[in-house]
């Protein structure tokens, strides 16, 4: 299958309520011809409505969407030229595997014998072109998942549309098909957003993340960019596995103080109310006499190449993501120490992060 020219899309001061509830706040995004752009957030966070629009299933309230050179904000979701892949996966179930992929050139009449090509050349793509003439019920969640995508993709759609399309899988599957849908659209080059819950997949296959929350941007950058300089507390929590370690206390010029220790950050101020932020890699378990904060074991927990350690100091829980050998007991004491350069100062009040 020819690789395809992506395309640009729009959103303008994109605006949803539905009633009272305001579920879109003004959204603004352009996304580059050819680029995979997640939108990430929990659920209620306006990432499904946001796609919805861009699809034509849904209207906004205010603002525009483009797509190329064409205001597409009144279009109706046929002329759109966009593919869109359902988490249900929305297969026929009595027509075979060949007919599903095959319907959306069947309902342009295109003729049978260009059907036959395009449908092999689909299926190749995802690897179930031996699967033809199966119907759904006779195939696993991720051959079906194969068939809607392969459906998808023989419109040669401008831009694609994935909602939480890999949540149905198992996590080993899942893993596979994440490799699969990169390595796809790769090849092929066409513009794709994409919607999810599940950070990984967005840190894993985004060119660029939009992390949603209650129906406002909060950052749209490089997956890389976000997780080493989350713009506030809300992203900073929201990427990482585990999450960002939050310790409460207060900021005095240079330095956080907290009931379980004190340190020199790399920020300084007046706040009385602040929260410090370290990943568990960037924390290492040191003796308690050198060590900046200190607590007691509560939890360990071998993950294979490395430790999981919660220590508990004071009212908080600091997770350290220890060496895969390290042996403690709960509710022994130990220290934690933090890498300088590494750690974030928050305001607890505003979620905004001290520069």
């Amino acid at each position: 299958m020819t690789s395809t020219l992506g395309t640009t899309v729009k959103f303008e001061k994109i605006a949803k309520s539905f009633g009272v509830v305001r579920v879109l706040e003004e959204l603004s995004l352009d996304i580059s011809p050819g680029e995979f752009l997640v939108l990430l957030g929990a659920s209620g966070s306006g990432k499904t409505t946001a796609l919805r629009i861009l699809a034509g299933l849904e209207t906004a309230s205010s603002g525009r969407v483009i797509i190329g050179d064409n205001d597409v904000t009144e279009v109706l979701p046929k002329y759109r030229d966009v593919s869109m892949v359902f988490q249900s996966y929305a297969l026929y179930p009595h027509k075979t595997v060949g007919e599903n992929i095959g319907f959306p050139l069947k309902v342009r009449k295109v003729s049978q014998a260009e059907q036959d090509k395009a449908i092999r050349e689909a299926a190749a793509q995802v690897q179930i072109d031996q699967l033809l003439d199966r119907y759904p019920r006779q195939l696993s969640g991720g051959q079906r998942q194969r068939v809607a995508l392969a459906r998808a993709m023989i419109r040669r759609p401008s831009v694609f549309l994935m909602d939480e399309p890999l949540s149905n899988l198992d996590a080993k599957l899942r893993g596979h098909m994440r490799a699969e849908l990169k390595h796809m659209q790769s090849e092929l080059g066409i513009t794709t957003i994409y919607v999810t819950h599940d950070q990984i997949e967005a840190m894993t296959l985004a060119h660029r993340v939009a992390i949603l929350e209650k129906g406002v941007l909060q950052q749209l950058d490089t997956p890389a960019k976000i997780y080493n300089d989350p713009i506030n507390l809300f992203v900073a929590q929201f990427i990482g596995s585990p999450p960002m370690n939050v310790v409460h206390g207060g900021l005095e010029g240079t330095t956080f103080k907290s009931r379980s220790g004190l340190v020199n950050v790399p920020v300084g101020g007046k706040i009385d109310k602040a929260i410090l932020g370290v990943r568990p890699e960037d924390c290492t378990i040191v003796a308690p006499d050198i060590a900046e904060f200190k607590g007691e074991i509560y939890t360990i927990e071998l993950i294979g190449d490395h430790t999981l350690v919660t220590v508990k100091a004071g009212d908080d829980f600091i997770t350290v993501k220890a060496p895969k050998d390290f042996s403690g007991k709960s509710g022994s004491q130990i220290g934690v120490s933090f890498s300088k350069e590494r750690m974030f100062v928050f305001d607890k009040e505003t979620g905004a992060r001290i520069r």
